[in-house]
């Protein structure tokens, strides 16, 4: 196969080459003005958690405007009966909603959260860094070497068209180019790299905790990061078995999914059980920003902490045994749409009992309308309407009724945006000061929280009626009489608001950098432990470790006037390394994912060698055999 770089290219590809090239070049001429290639240089080769945190929100961030921009595109089609928008209807419509959906899930959201859980984990506990920082670095590369892979075929006019979901048969017989192979394995590369960190926090968590600090004393953000990355290990390792088999089919000609021996239900189920945990992946993180931010601005313990946490883990674990609720319509059967409908509403149950604690914990409280606590306040009601239609989709029987329909999409907005990217906007304004050192400007952050409320409930509400009146999801067009066209031309003008509303974040981040204004250490007077070191969080945190007592322990420190007790009594400190090799691995698979897509077996067998060398030179350059050494000859 052949690039297709020279040739027929649309309207809308040549017009993102040439503004990647104009960004591009401004981007350049910044960092060689400002003289930032030494940062560049550093943050390519380090293993720091805070650090590799910052390049998860960073690279997250610019994928979710990509994402950001394919709705707006879509929306615009929408907005009118009988539209013809641009170039957005027919193979190209699908296009973009499959970029949409699968960047958002795969190289945004859950970038972002991963991000905001290296930043902020390890200062929760008491941990000077992630239990493996090599690893770290090796899963944020292989993240972003999906994530790049996955978008260059977009530049190359062979963007995906299978959904996010890559059904069968449609990602296997009816799409044999490679456009659907630039999905497999951008999401495989990207998922890799993901399980190798939910491997690191899982150790982190329970092996690299301050003295002191029982689980019964952490706060829940480590816990609903400890569940979560359990939920991952399970879920992506599903993923990536399915999505393997299917690199079979396309490119061997295996048959698992299609033809006389396969079944494009295997892929159902194999996806599903990857898919609706994934739901929770993105949520559970939420839930714990919310749960520290709602206690720091209400000056109140939380209420029902044992409660909480075990909500926290029957929402995962029943978020494990639910994924067939996605397929009432294949025709599984009474029996099997039954016990999956029993289980999918019994999800509720945990979930109400954290809505009430939240509620609960504010009330009495002394409460600060801050930005952080502001995104947790629109939080509540938006994710309670989105777990109220969920409650009326695990009916299966109306689940036939409402099956690929505009109301599902709404539905799925309502939950994964309603906590999700709340809750990445609550973390970053919360934790911006250790990330930065500065603190972000209030009066623009409310702006750009209001519009970006206002603008998500005006675009998906309407989404429920438009749903109810039998609009398709994935249809690109409607018709005048249909009574479909006010209630679509109102969900425009929404997503054009919460388009609008990232425009007052952009200049909140220009602002904060442009006057600097310190934060200090403890800008929110907080709770936790975090907020006893330097802002922005140095390499070398809690020297001396404290030694925890309570829960909140940094807030009873200060409410009895004693310092924190502390100690040089704890486990060593794993070894960040400065190193290029993480950086060069997401490079080589990147370079064997080009050979694989394009037939190019010899690039692939090169860059697949080039791998197996880095971890060769990984082992036998192991800074632990050195200090294991030095240890011993100490001895």
């Amino acid at each position: 196969m052949k690039l297709p770089i020279v040739g027929f290219m649309p309207s809308d590809v040549i017009a993102a080459w040439i503004f990647t090239f104009v960004v591009g070049a401004i981007i350049t001429i910044y960092v060689l003005k400002r003289r930032k290639l030494p940062l560049i240089w550093d943050y390519m080769r380090t293993t720091n958690h805070r650090k590799i945190g910052t390049l998860y929100l960073l690279f997250g961030f610019v994928f979710f405007l990509r994402a950001g921009i394919d709705a707006l595109l879509m929306r615009s089609q929408l907005a009118l009966p009988n539209n013809h928008f641009w170039l957005i209807q027919g193979e190209k419509y699908n296009e973009v909603f499959t970029t949409h959906g699968t960047i958002m899930i795969f190289f945004a959201a859950m970038p972002m959260l991963l991000g905001l859980m290296n930043v902020a984990v390890p200062l929760q506990i008491g941990a000077r860094d992630l239990a493996f920082p090599y690893l770290n670095a090796i899963g944020f590369w292989l993240f972003f070497a999906g994530g790049v892979f996955f978008n260059l075929s977009f530049f190359f006019n062979q963007a995906p068209s299978v959904g996010w979901t890559g059904y069968a048969p449609l990602s296997t017989e009816y799409t044999p180019g490679p456009n659907t192979n630039f999905y497999v394995f951008g999401v495989q590369v990207s998922g890799l790299g993901t399980i190798l960190t939910a491997i690191n926090l899982i150790v982190t968590i329970l092996r690299h905790r301050a003295p002191g600090m029982k689980l019964t004393r952490m706060p829940l953000f480590p816990w609903a990061a400890l569940f979560t990355s359990w939920l991952i290990l399970i879920a992506f390792t599903v993923l990536a078995i399915a999505l393997y088999l299917m690199m079979f089919e396309r490119q061997f000609g295996a048959a698992f999914f299609s033809g006389d021996e396969g079944d494009p239900v295997y892929w159902q189920h194999l996806f599903w059980i990857f898919g609706h945990p994934e739901v929770y992946i993105l949520a559970l993180p939420a839930f714990g920003i919310f749960s520290d931010i709602i206690t720091t601005f209400s000056k109140k313990r939380i209420f029902g902490y044992p409660a909480m946490v075990v909500s926290l883990a029957l929402i995962g674990f029943l978020g494990l045994m639910v994924w067939a609720h996605h397929m009432f319509t294949v025709g599984l059967g009474a029996m099997a749409n039954t016990f999956f409908a029993i289980t999918t509403m019994m999800i509720a149950i945990p979930t109400g009992v954290k809505v009430f604690n939240w509620l609960f914990t504010m009330r009495g409280g002394i409460i600060r309308f801050t930005t952080p606590m502001l995104f947790a306040l629109g939080f509540i009601p938006s994710f309670v309407m989105g777990g109220v239609t969920g409650v009326m989709l695990s009916v299966s029987a109306a689940d036939f009724q409402y099956h690929d329909t505009h109301f599902v999409v709404a539905h799925f907005h309502y939950v994964i945006i309603s906590s999700t990217i709340l809750g990445i906007f609550a973390g970053i304004y919360y934790w911006f000061p250790k990330i930065t050192g500065y603190l972000l400007d209030e009066k623009l952050g409310k702006w750009h929280f209001w519009l970006f409320l206002f603008g998500f409930h005006m675009t998906f509400l309407p989404m429920h009626l438009t749903g109810l009146n039998g609009m398709q999801r994935r249809a690109y067009v409607y018709y005048a009489g249909e009574g479909l066209t006010a209630l679509n031309f109102t969900s425009t003008v929404g997503a054009f608001l919460m388009g609008i509303s990232m425009l007052f974040f952009f200049w909140n981040l220009y602002k904060t950098f442009r006057f600097k204004p310190i934060a200090g250490n403890d800008p929110w007077d907080g709770r936790t432990l975090e907020w006893t070191q330097a802002s922005p969080s140095p390499e070398n945190t809690f020297e001396p470790m404290p030694v925890v007592h309570t829960s909140d322990p940094y807030w009873f420190a200060k409410k009895s006037g004693h310092a924190m007790i502390t100690t040089d009594d704890v486990r060593p400190m794993p070894p960040s390394p400065q190193t290029i090799l993480p950086f060069l691995t997401g490079i080589l698979m990147i370079s064997l994912s080009f050979g694989m897509v394009y037939h190019w077996f010899w690039l692939a067998v090169l860059s697949g060698a080039g791998v197996f060398a880095i971890m060769f030179i990984r082992n036998v350059s192991d800074e632990r055999i050195k200090m294991e050494k030095g240890e011993k000859i100490h001895e």
